[in-house]
């Protein structure tokens, strides 16, 4: 949108017939500027820009020709490509969807709750109605069953009719129909879905002619030109293009977000549409965007060909994603808990608490392991780390790189099956300090605050104005380490504190026991 910028004048200016500007009084003040301006132009054509003054501008050299030599240019010209080819080979493949979605009755109001609306906090929220149920007998049954009703998009990937959509157009329905590009609407039913990676596959019965796109086998790269497609608002096939505009975004969305963002228009009902490379191959399925007004402001979020790749064989052989499971509590490497183990840079996952009878408890992962490689590859933080690990099938042998005490090691180990829930982020019930000027924290030993164990000391009061309520503490927290020195009462604090600025380390790690959970929380070395 092409910003306009009004000039006012307490002269009032005004044009004669000529379209020059005039005002009274001000007429030779804008002839003088334009005269400058005039001469600025002419001479920085030739190379030499002249002032105000009339005088030479040493510094204008910098963009002489002579200057310019060894600039970074492409080797080749940009160019602005058509997109009208692509679209008429891919289009046919890609489709409306049409659902009818279950909702839990909610018998004391009308309306359906906001915890029992599958969509809720979707792109795809809005586009939903409530109806109410009728029996046979064209009784009202609304208070005892509900039903919404919703648009979105998929695309064939096969010519059988399996149909690749959003988890979140699809969840908890009754009924699934598709609008092709020709206007044939087909019933389709669900094959499997993943809400992890809010992927799902339907299918079209009954036929095997049914055009379909392929998935792109490159990873896609940041300025590449794509082209979306999908079904916005429920108007029908519509086709918008962009650039790829950055990658590996995490939106906070799920614990294995890796999303390709997109500068593409795109709006609710494009959620499961394909968003397409310049050779035609899907580089990713539309699932958000990021919209403060509720519309699309150009910024979308694509689910990459590489998950997609990953999920959907599964889908389709058993209806259910099975991911490989590691067994650690992980926390991110802040700068403080780095300081605190020696490491030189805040990189890796640090082992908060291997869980009972893993892999990761197995393998002899211990607490206070920082994980920096998978496979030989480095690993950034705890979400890389959940991520890959999720990518990878039960009984797969994986090789850590480990950080133990300062000494770099090697791990085994075979992953087992994620059941219930991802692994668990102990970072999700800690609060980050970046800088820890000062500490107001209380603490006694576990025995005289009738804990349930003796071991350890427990915080019985953390100043919420204090450092220490910034860098996590809470109270009722055990504190059951400090560095490598187990913590029994209030002097072991004191000595590890003293120990690890000997040491010449700018923050001791300490244990802390919360609940049923462990966590690693770093004090700054001006504290005991």
């Amino acid at each position: 949108m092409k910003s306009m910028i009004t000039v006012h004048s307490d002269h009032g200016v005004q044009a004669d017939d000529s379209g020059s500007a005039w005002s009274s009084g001000g007429m030779r003040r804008a002839s003088k500027a334009r005269v400058a301006v005039s001469t600025m132009a002419l001479a920085v054509l030739s190379g030499v820009a002249v002032s105000q003054f009339g005088h030479a501008d040493p510094t204008s050299q910098i963009f002489s020709p002579s200057a310019m030599v060894g600039a970074r240019v492409p080797k080749q010209p940009a160019s602005v490509p058509g997109f009208t080819d692509l679209v008429a080979a891919v289009k046919p493949a890609v489709v409306s969807v049409r659902v009818k979605a279950d909702a839990p009755a909610n018998t004391e109001s009308r309306a359906v709750p906001e915890e029992s609306k599958p969509f809720r906090g979707t792109p795809f929220e809005r586009f939903f109605r409530e109806f109410p149920r009728n029996d046979d007998q064209g009784n009202n049954n609304e208070a005892q069953h509900r039903f919404v009703q919703g648009l979105g998009s998929g695309f064939f990937v096969s010519a059988d009719g399996y149909i690749v959509t959003n988890n979140h157009v699809v969840d908890h329905a009754v009924n699934v129909s598709i609008i092709t590009d020709a206007g044939e609407t087909l019933a389709a039913t669900v094959v499997g879905t993943d809400k992890n990676s809010d992927l799902a596959l339907i299918k079209v019965q009954g036929r095997s002619d049914f055009p379909f796109v392929k998935l792109a086998q490159q990873p896609t790269r940041i300025g590449e030109w794509v082209v979306a497609m999908g079904n916005p608002f429920g108007l029908g096939g519509t086709v918008t293009a962009g650039i790829v505009s950055a990658e590996g975004r995490d939106i906070g969305s799920g614990p294995y977000d890796d999303y390709i963002q997109i500068d593409a228009p795109v709006n609710r009902g494009n959620s499961g549409g394909p968003t397409f490379n310049l050779n035609g191959e899907v580089i990713g399925v539309n699932t958000a965007i990021y919209s403060p007004s509720g519309g699309s402001v150009g910024i979308a979020f694509d689910i990459p060909a590489s998950t997609i790749a990953s999920v959907i064989p599964q889908l389709q052989s058993t209806g259910h994603v099975t991911r490989g499971w590691l067994g650690v509590q992980i926390q991110k490497v802040t700068k403080e808990i780095a300081e605190g183990l020696g490491l030189k840079t805040a990189q890796g996952a640090l082992v908060a608490e291997p869980q009972p009878d893993s892999p990761a408890a197995k393998s002899g992962l211990k607490s206070g392991d920082v994980i920096t490689s998978l496979d030989g590859q480095d690993v950034k933080d705890p979400h890389d780390l959940a991520r890959r690990v999720s990518s990878l099938l039960p009984g797969k042998t994986i090789e850590l790189g480990v950080v133990r005490d300062g000494s770099p090691q090697t791990v085994r180990l075979v992953l087992g099956t994620l059941k219930d829930a991802p692994v668990r982020n102990a970072s999700a019930v800690r609060k980050n300090s970046d800088h820890l000027e000062k500490f107001g924290l209380t603490v006694a030993p576990a025995s005289a605050v009738g804990n349930s164990t003796d071991k350890g000391i427990v915080v019985v009061e953390v100043d919420p104005n204090g450092s220490a309520a910034e860098a996590g503490f809470a109270s009722g927290d055990v504190i059951l380490k400090a560095g490598n020195t187990a913590v029994n009462k209030l002097n072991d604090l004191v000595d590890a504190l003293a120990n690890s600025r000997s040491a010449g380390r700018k923050a001791t790690l300490v244990l802390v026991k919360r609940g049923q959970s462990e966590l690693f929380v770093a004090i700054p070395e001006n504290t005991g």
